[in-house]
């Protein structure tokens, strides 16, 4: 029978014949829809329960885990998940991770319900969205999109007592633009909590503004660009950055963080600018989880440490490299202190103002790119990436856009690029067109990079 995600936890804990226990159980709802050709398509609702069992067992060498996933809305499923756990620990070799569990009491919102979404939370964006599309159609522009909001209540339980939910909202928005003969294309995107804040007719408008500029095609050469970045695709590099900031891969001497010599970059400057990167569980407007809640163990993860706290914690501080993603075990290899991975992530520069078009201002003849996509990592040593342009890039001519040109493949280090950038705008949430499905909680500025390498012509569109 179906049981309160509380009471499942509660089952696992107690069915579990190992020596230790973690829970983790995620309720889910998801409300979406999409359109095409100017009209509204399908709608949706999803809805799904899925645990994580970490079972511990303590040996003369060491401690094994065991670690299995899988939906469980039932007594049944859970115990086959607990069941799974059980025996993989006990045929397991000792975690190089091993370490105590994260203990506690219960949370004081430990026993409330998940929380729920549902298509009502479109009934304000759903009415200005057809409104979009008939001012669209009646230009003979054509629009394409896709938004989802969806609702998760995650439950962390342990052996050792520690009980904690956490409710994440999270939503985003997509939309292509393109005019009726499908030769010019334009995107704009956009995450939030709870749609109160995605304004449909202005994302209509700037959709419309850079079709407009696309009216006037021109062609150039691979090479180096003076280029405007705006926030989405800040958030693009800057995502990838933080993902690949592991202090174990630092520490062995596998990453662009990687000290010559042996040790980490910490303590190094990155940057001549007086910029921060940093990730806070509570900053507004882009909150997440309080606590670790690792399903997996990796390099920059251990399921040893669900539910301990995360911190506001700087990751680079006025140019310079302070923290990297640390789990409890690498914390100790680094002899640095334990920071954690933290799901949401801003970048400011300090002083900076302004926006996209202040920025595009000042370029006496660059770019102004949109989004990126398909990136990919080409050199851990330097996190070199490559990937595409896509959706619109266009021509800046005296601080004015003149026109699109053809897409491009770019070679660029957001580490590298963190030291050239010249000019920055003031941070604004963001949401990465490669990325936000993962990651939506960001906020970034624009920055303006001098020489930014398009490497060679794409002919994607």
């Amino acid at each position: 029978m179906s049981l309160t995600p509380q009471r499942l936890v509660e089952h696992a804990l107690d069915t579990t014949r190992s020596d230790g226990c973690v829970v983790l159980l995620s309720a889910s709802t998801n409300a979406n829809l999409r359109w095409a050709n100017n009209t509204l398509t399908t709608n949706g609702m999803i809805q799904r329960t899925t645990a994580t069992v970490i079972a511990t067992k303590d040996g003369a060498e060491g401690t094994a885990a065991g670690v299995i996933s899988g939906s469980a809305t039932s007594s049944d499923q859970i115990a086959e998940l607990v069941e799974a756990a059980d025996a993989a620990a006990a045929g397991a070799e000792p975690a190089e991770d091993a370490q105590s569990l994260a203990s506690g009491d219960a949370a004081p919102d430990w026993a409330e319900p998940p929380e729920r979404t549902s298509i009502q939370v479109f009934d304000e964006f759903a009415p200005a969205l057809g409104e979009a599309l008939g001012r669209a159609g009646g230009a003979n522009r054509v629009l394409y999109g896709y938004v989802e909001h969806d609702m998760t209540t995650t439950y962390v339980g342990s052996s050792t007592g520690l009980r904690v939910r956490h409710v994440q909202p999270s939503g985003h928005v997509g939309v292509t633009g393109k005019d009726s003969e499908r030769t010019r294309s334009a995107w704009v995107g956009q995450a939030t909590r709870d749609f109160s804040d995605v304004d449909a007719l202005a994302i209509e408008s700037e959709l419309a503004r850079r079709l407009d500029w696309a009216a006037r095609q021109v062609e150039l050469p691979a090479g180096r660009y003076d280029t405007v970045l705006p926030p989405t695709a800040v958030a693009d590099l800057m995502i990838y950055m933080y993902w690949s900031a592991s202090a174990r891969d630092a520490f062995e001497g596998r990453s662009v963080f990687s000290r010559p010599g042996g040790g980490t970059k910490v303590g190094t400057t990155l940057s001549s600018r007086r910029m921060r990167l940093w990730s806070d569980p509570a900053m507004p407007g882009i909150e997440c989880s309080p606590v670790v809640v690792a399903p997996r163990s990796t390099s920059e993860l251990s399921v040893f440490d669900n539910g301990l706290p995360v911190a506001p914690t700087n990751w680079i501080e006025g140019g310079v490299l302070r923290s990297l993603l640390q789990t409890r075990h690498s914390a100790e290899l680094t002899s640095l202190p334990h920071t954690p991975a933290i799901d949401n992530l801003a970048m400011t520069v300090d002083d900076a103002t302004g926006s996209v078009d202040d920025l595009v201002a000042g370029v006496r003849r660059g770019l102004l790119l949109t989004c990126l996509w398909y990136i990919r990592e080409v050199d851990p040593q330097t996190l070199l990436m490559t990937g595409l342009t896509r959706d619109g890039v266009y021509l800046v001519e005296d601080g004015e856009v003149t026109g699109a040109v053809n897409n491009f493949r770019f070679n660029e280090s957001p580490v590298d690029m963190l030291d050239r950038f010249d000019e920055a705008g003031a941070t604004v949430p963001a949401f990465s067109r490669e990325w936000g499905d993962y990651f939506p909680r960001t906020a970034m500025p624009p920055l303006r990079v001098p020489g930014f390498n398009m490497s060679s012509v794409s002919q994607a569109s």
